[in-house]
């Protein structure tokens, strides 16, 4: 028997058990994947952005914040969308929150329709996002295997330098320069100059 495809992860992040089981069940009850956390410092000791996923984090926590959490994965680079469950009177922090990238927030009690749809809205644009961060990452894998004399040379021709003016630069034969070049088309799975460029150029990719 099959089992139905899981829709994407949810991490739950909240100091309340019982806000912590509650959304637990109703999203489980939807197919999703769910990890909770009874805190920040938990939830950062072991998330990495490997899976199309989501984050749900109290804004108002013992220990770390909802809002210093959303800090750290700014700093991190992460592509994680996060909604952040407030109180009434936390709806302030929660404007600012999403000031800084934040998708939305959503009251306590909140509405079982209500944040269901911000989850569907979260995991596409994770979607989204998790395919441009799986490229990057890919290709960062690709340009660690040049070696440091690969990498000054596909910096050059990425500048439009023959492969003459090359040679001239690091001080190395014309032939040398043909070989790296011949060494770092292999290593970056390229057929054409053009592809080349395409996985130098591509942006960074998040951090973890």
């Amino acid at each position: 028997m099959s089992l139905t495809p899981k829709k994407g992860t949810v991490y739950v992040v909240d100091d309340d058990e019982a806000v912590r089981d509650s959304l637990q069940w109703l999203l489980e009850g939807q197919d999703y994947r769910v990890r909770t956390f009874e805190s920040a410092e938990a939830f950062l000791s072991r998330y990495e952005a490997r899976e199309v996923a989501c984050l749900i984090a109290d804004i108002r926590m013992d220990g770390m914040s909802g809002m210093e959490l959303q800090e750290r994965l700014l700093e991190r680079q992460s592509p994680l969308p996060i909604v952040f469950i407030t109180g009434h009177g936390d709806v302030p922090m929660a404007v600012e929150s999403m000031k800084k990238g934040a998708l939305d927030f959503i009251q306590k009690p909140f509405d079982e329709a209500q944040l269901l749809g911000l989850v569907e809205r979260m995991l596409a644009k994770a979607h989204e996002t998790f395919s441009v961060h799986q490229q990057a990452a890919s290709r960062e894998a690709l340009l660690a295997k040049l070696t440091s004399r690969e990498t000054q040379v596909l910096e050059r021709i990425v500048a439009g330098r023959l492969n003459k003016q090359i040679a001239d630069d690091l001080g190395i034969s014309i032939k040398t320069v043909e070989a790296h070049r011949a060494n770092i088309m292999e290593k970056l799975n390229a057929n054409t100059v053009a592809d080349l460029l395409k996985v130098a150029l591509a942006p960074a990719p998040a951090k973890a």
